[in-house]
């Protein structure tokens, strides 16, 4: 279903929000990602892949209490819909069933390769 589509990045994204729960805005994703994946995320690119995310319907976001340490301005938290919620349901059943119809001596052949190739060095 297109209506369901999700990128790579999005995919994360969404993920990383439900992971944080009420704890999730822009840095804490950031920091969650980085984590959780070792991989560098931009703000830039994430409050991309927000923006674009809300405007699919996907997440919602709204304001925090403004702190001290932000000069007063709060944070934007973000949560997930219940049409993200299926978007994210078609994506795992999408990749469960091409996981599945993937032959097992393929992935075998492949695991047996990898474990020769290090058997050589």
């Amino acid at each position: 279903m297109k209506n369901y589509q999700l990128g790579e990045f999005e995919e994360i994204v969404i993920l990383t929000v439900c992971i944080l729960n009420t704890e999730a805005y822009s840095v804490a994703i950031k920091d969650e990602i980085e984590s959780r994946l070792t991989r560098t995320v931009s703000m830039g690119a994430l409050h991309t892949a927000l923006k674009r995310l809300e405007d699919k319907g996907y997440l919602k976001s709204f304001s925090g209490e403004s702190t001290e340490d932000r000069a007063g301005r709060p944070r934007r938290y973000f949560e997930i819909t219940a049409l993200g919620k299926k978007a994210m349901r078609h994506s795992k059943e999408t990749r469960d069933e091409l996981w599945k119809a993937i032959p097992n001596v393929i992935l075998d052949a492949k695991l047996n390769k990898l474990v020769l190739a290090y058997s050589l060095v």
